[in-house]
């Protein structure tokens, strides 16, 4: 499967070629593409090369093992070797076969994190909240940016919904396998009782859209604009600065109160609204190859139960992959590897097994 990589070194010097070329710099999203191509097939290079040098080894420790004249010292130390480079390898080959995955062109981008409550009344929204400063605080220690887009507070201390985009570097890559339903289990504080309560949050991550990606006719559009409601600051009840957008020929609404200004909520709505449109090209892609689908742990099924959040036993169970840890406290403060290492793991095996 390996024979194709001889034309790597010619592929990456055409790479270097256009990115010397001064005219590129005036398209930064092409040279950004380039830029990613280009260190993409280097360490794909740098593994093959690799590979090569390690076969080379095995060979020359075979014939050792295999020459009647040599003496058993270095026949010995032949075979520890060959062990070692055998296992190499093993590690090796899997390195590339991950490379050769395709690349699912979003994990780039910045991602739009939509948290609603479900069921559950006043615990779905307290809940709302816990799992955005959950996502917060992972965003921070990946060195992330988090800007709230919108938010519908609840008198109780948590949200019916909030929006927010976080953008920094593969956020999608990482938190695409988020979405979903989300369900918590835990004993509210105006239990007098004891009990514990069930209650459910539905995420969803949407890959932020550029201009390109969709191209929204304002013709299509529907503008409202209305005065705020709920926490914002002085005037923010006082002026007509909330914007609602209605796209017509889907009935998408995205509404924006956030903001002071009129002009930076209707930015922000259509921000939010080219993710939406584009998120519903892309569910209408995966449904038709809906085989493909089942066996990738990110379907982005919002119906989908995905996880249990267990406090009376501190237990989070993701139930796509079967895993369960006992360390909410930890995961709950932003402490979100132990449980995207593992789905991104599942994900790219799923996928190897589609590889020749």
């Amino acid at each position: 499967m390996f024979e194709k990589f001889e034309d790597l070194e010619e592929k990456i010097s055409h790479l270097e070629g256009k990115l010397s070329d001064p005219s590129l710099m005036d398209n930064q999203k092409e040279y950004q593409t380039v830029v990613r191509e280009h260190s993409h097939l280097s360490r794909l290079n740098e593994l093959y090369q690799e590979l090569k040098d390690v076969e080379a080894n095995i060979a020359e420790n075979n014939a050792i093992l295999h020459d009647v004249q040599e003496d058993q010292e270095l026949k010995e130390l032949a075979r520890d070797e060959l062990e070692t480079f055998q296992l190499r390898k093993t590690e090796l080959e899997n390195g590339i076969r991950i490379f050769l995955i395709p690349k699912d062109p979003n994990d780039d981008k910045n991602i739009f994190l939509e948290i609603r409550a479900g069921t559950g009344g006043d615990e779905a929204a307290l809940f709302v909240g816990d799992l955005f400063r959950m996502y917060s605080r992972f965003a921070e220690n990946e060195g992330w940016r988090v800007e709230t887009m919108s938010s519908s507070p609840q008198g109780v201390g948590g949200f019916k919904e909030i929006i927010a985009l976080i953008s920094g570097a593969n956020v999608y890559s990482k938190l695409k396998y988020e979405s979903g339903v989300h369900r918590v289990q835990r004993v509210p504080e105006t239990e007098t009782q004891g009990r514990v309560h069930t209650s459910a949050v539905t995420v969803a991550i949407l890959p932020e859209a550029d201009e390109v990606d969709v191209n929204i006719d304002m013709n299509e559009l529907k503008f409202d604009v209305f005065r705020s409601s709920g926490p914002g600051g002085q005037s923010v009840n006082t002026t007509d600065s909330a914007v609602r957008i209605t796209h017509l020929p889907t009935g998408l609404v995205v509404t924006c109160q956030d903001e002071k200004s009129q002009h930076k909520n209707k930015a922000k709505a259509l921000n939010v609204l080219r993710a939406r449109l584009l998120d519903q090209i892309e569910q209408e892609h995966h449904d038709k190859i809906s085989s493909e689908r089942k066996s990738q742990v990110g379907s982005g099924d919002r119906s989908e139960r995905i996880r249990t959040y267990n406090f009376p036993q501190g237990r989070l169970t993701d139930h796509r992959i079967g895993l369960t840890l006992y360390k909410l406290e930890l995961i709950m403060n932003g402490k979100l590897d132990e449980v995207i290492d593992p789905l991104i793991t599942h994900d790219q095996a799923e996928k190897l097994k589609n590889i020749e």
